[in-house]
């Protein structure tokens, strides 16, 4: 049996890890993965959001722990909620992102980024999210597909970046 469990502020580190794991992966990511300043960051924001009482939880995440090493973590399934204007088809107004699903190379094809990823559904679905968007890798496309993901095209997107 995989043992899924929320995400608390002291795995901050742990998921930040396996977020730089997940960029490693990722084709043009690779080489921005590494030491940098968005990791202390990324740190702090996870360790702020996660402190919070669960009723005011806003990124929720799930993980599993490395059966083989006390203080690691094997895989992560992390997202946001956010609350924009209710709509017809989204009547409580809610979104959720999925935005980080890894799992530690030593644990891979157990299973282990499904759980992480179905537990964080029912998180977004117990608050009644509308939609849930994600960007899929060609690696977890697959997973997502299974899981009710499909095409949804979004307008226009605008990106930059400040160093």
């Amino acid at each position: 049996m995989i043992e899924v469990r929320p995400a608390v502020a002291a795995d901050a580190p742990e998921l930040v890890r396996l977020r730089n794991l997940m960029f490693e992966a990722m084709p043009g990511m690779a080489a921005l993965a590494g030491p940098g300043p968005w990791q202390s960051t990324a740190e702090r924001v996870l360790r702020e959001r996660l402190a919070v009482p669960a009723a005011e939880l806003t990124m929720p995440s799930f993980v599993i722990d490395d059966p083989d090493r006390p203080g690691r973590l094997a895989a992560c399934a992390v997202g946001t909620l956010e609350r924009r204007l209710p709509a017809p088809g989204n009547p409580e107004g809610l979104f959720g992102f999925v935005f980080n699903i890894c799992t530690d190379p030593d644990h891979r094809l157990r299973g282990y980024a499904r759980a992480c990823t179905e537990a964080l559904l029912d998180w977004f679905d117990g608050r009644r999210a509308g939609r849930i968007d994600l960007h899929a890798s060609s690696g977890g496309e697959a997973l997502y597909r299974s899981l009710g993901f499909g095409e949804h095209s979004t307008a226009l997107s605008r990106q930059r970046s400040y160093s």
